[in-house]
């Protein structure tokens, strides 16, 4: 049995643009062998830890190479200004 833990660069886009995406390690779950009509594509259900989820095939689920990466991690919200 294979106990190595593999991640991927969660694919989530953070905007409305499309331009930033979520970039943390997104941990595989479950790994399978899906059928096509091009040949058996090798598929997995990924999960990062901000709660995005994925599952399809690794070759959709992998980061471009050269893709914005997040320039900071947000987090909440801050409350407006008054």
């Amino acid at each position: 049995m294979d106990a190595a833990v593999i991640f991927l660069d969660c694919p989530e886009y953070l905007d409305r643009q499309g331009a930033v995406r979520c970039g943390l390690p997104a941990e595989v779950e479950y790994r399978y062998t899906a059928e096509s009509s091009e040949g058996p594509l090798e598929s997995a259900r990924i999960r990062c830890p901000r709660g995005h989820w994925f599952n399809g095939p690794v070759e959709s689920l992998t980061v471009p190479a050269g893709a914005p990466k997040p320039a900071r991690t947000p987090g909440p919200r801050a409350a407006p200004r008054r």
